[in-house]
């Protein structure tokens, strides 16, 4: 089992980092293998709707979206971290899960999403809705702690003296491990939930 954390600010080892390695311990102690992936200070690009992903299974932006995208499709779950930005994720981030999410052709029902928002102050919790919807849309379960997903602080050392914060994260761990497991023996058992044929109603004819 394998959980992916992606670190969308574009500080290597900032506030959201801090607030990612405090998911990791407790879903490495509960036996789940991680990996952080950096991509809040890369150069990526918005989706342009070309759809040609659909006709060639990836991006037609060959950058780290087509790179993440096999590590994405052989996971368990994923936990999404943003810094808050006017009140939403780091627009690169956005641009990075958009094309992900959009672009991977593999069927993501029962991976387990995460999201975790990194604030000096205000906006986490929209900026936590935001991230969420990209599970909800994907028929993934969403992992959930004791309080919204969020941590308070300038620096690093600010983010480990919010305690509530830290242990939020922990707490996240636990559950998203608990939950990932649970939904193993669940497929073994009982198999994916039946799918209908996808329809399409457009509001405007």
């Amino acid at each position: 089992m394998k959980v992916l954390l992606i670190n969308g600010s574009p500080n290597a080892k900032g506030c959201t980092y801090t607030a990612l390695t405090e998911v990791e311990k407790t879903l490495n102690e509960a036996g789940v293998d991680t990996e952080i992936i950096h991509v809040g200070n890369k150069d990526l690009r918005g989706c342009i709707g070309c759809r040609q992903c659909k006709k060639n299974g990836k991006c037609v932006f060959n950058d780290m979206v087509n790179e993440v995208a096999p590590k994405f499709e052989a996971c368990e779950g994923i936990v999404i971290g943003t810094p808050v930005y006017f009140a939403s994720a780091n627009g690169t981030l956005v641009s990075f899960i958009d094309r992900l999410f959009y672009s991977v052709p593999c069927d993501k029902t029962m991976k387990v999403g995460a999201a975790v928002v990194s604030a000096r102050r205000g906006g986490g919790s929209a900026t936590f809705d935001e991230i969420n919807k990209y599970f909800t849309i994907s028929s993934m379960p969403v992992a959930s702690s004791q309080y919204w997903n969020s941590v308070h602080g300038y620096t690093p050392e600010d983010v480990y003296a919010d305690e509530e914060g830290c242990q939020t994260m922990r707490t996240l761990g636990r559950n998203m491990a608990f939950l990932i497991k649970s939904i193993q023996l669940g497929k073994e058992k009982f198999g994916l939930p039946e799918k209908e044929e996808r329809k399409a109603t457009n509001f405007i004819r």
